[in-house]
């Protein structure tokens, strides 16, 4: 299978050297088409894409910018294709957020993401510290082996689909005032309740505690054994919903454009889990409501800590964004039946057997 390498020219002279010594590891004995430019980004529904950004020392491209426009503005131009990202800068600032970005942008045309699709190379390389123990080498030589291992994953990945699907919804809403539990429970009546299985956890206020930052090492003796030292909700009824999901539909009203208190406790209590597991083949969905705006805000902290760190896979267009204030107002919104019947139906391509 070949690939499509999307790379961005670096604006400074020197500042891709480094990024292309590690494609050029990554992707030894490839069959790999490269583009350069915003124009170039044709005939590419179904391909496998490698997007490689050289961000410098200011996290700025130029070129990229020009792509972003571009993949923001033809919302199929990346339709059925499944991508991973390897970003380089000259800092130890602005290559998650701009991956983030870049992922969030593609996704919304139509571009599936491999669980952990991320591969990033920091000023100094010591973002690498854990890998290169672990792989018994040097920073430089972890940042190589990584982007092998995405490409390897991202040739040969294929998202799994199932006779009847198991999805676990997490809220940490009011049933009754809730714009974004009025629109998932239209969503839940599209998708229908004989072809999907459901599990609905409220993590409200008063029964989930947040991590507390555990050593390592006690993290990783409690997650082997499917638990974790604070118990409680997460250990009782989370974790074993986590294992046996297909699909993770998380609902998001969007708090001072950030995510609930909650659900990001959920997030950080996950590692326990994580520690022993991994979860390529869980696809992630989200349904995020904001009162003015800034969706895409809380849309790229769920692509940055479930995508690329927790290692759910992404499906296309896998958030619906909607922007609605008073109790009641997100199912008025102007042609918000026909959004909800197009996600609810990607759900159903994305995870059913057809």
């Amino acid at each position: 299978m070949s690939l499509v390498l999307v790379m961005p020219p670096a604006d400074r002279p020197g500042d891709e050297a480094r990024l292309e010594a590690v494609l050029s590891h990554a992707l030894e004995g490839q069959e790999v088409v490269r583009l350069r430019r915003a124009e170039e980004l044709e005939d590419l529904a179904g391909k496998r894409l490698l997007f490689a950004l050289p961000l410098g020392r200011w996290g700025i491209n130029l070129e990229y910018v020009r792509m972003l426009e571009r993949l923001r503005r033809e919302t199929r131009l990346l339709e059925d294709c499944t991508g991973g990202i390897i970003v380089d800068g000259a800092s130890p600032l602005y290559t998650k957020s701009a991956a983030a970005e870049l992922t969030l942008a593609a996704n919304q045309a139509g571009c599936a993401f491999v669980g952990r699709p991320l591969v990033e190379g920091t000023d100094t390389l010591v973002n690498f510290t854990v890998q290169a123990r672990n792989l018994g080498t040097d920073w430089a030589g972890a940042y190589r082996a990584c982007a092998r291992e995405l490409v390897g994953r991202l040739l040969e990945e294929s998202f799994p689909r199932h006779v009847r699907p198991e999805l676990l919804v997490l809220h940490a809403s009011s049933h009754h005032t809730s714009n974004t539990m009025a629109l998932w429970q239209q969503v839940r009546g599209h998708l229908g309740e004989e072809d999907f299985s459901y599990t609905e956890i409220g993590l409200r206020n008063g029964t989930l505690s947040d991590c507390s930052g555990c050593p390592y090492t006690m993290c990783l003796h409690f997650g082997e054994r499917g638990g974790c030292f604070y118990g409680g909700l997460m250990q009782e009824e989370v974790y074993p919903a986590v294992r046996r999901a297909d699909a993770l539909v998380m609902l998001c009203p969007n708090y001072n454009d950030a995510l609930s208190a909650n659900l990001a406790a959920f997030i950080n209590r996950l590692t326990a889990l994580f520690r022993q597991t991994r979860f390529y083949d869980k696809a992630l969905f989200a349904l995020v409501v904001s009162g003015y705006s800034g969706g895409d805000i809380l849309a790229r902290q769920l692509i940055a800590a479930m995508n690329m760190n927790k290692s759910f896979y992404l499906p296309g267009r896998f958030a619906l964004m909607e922007t609605a204030n008073d109790p009641g107002q997100a199912l008025s919104l102007p042609g918000i039946e026909g959004r909800l019947k197009a996600f609810s139906r990607h759900i159903r391509d994305t995870l059913l057997e057809h």
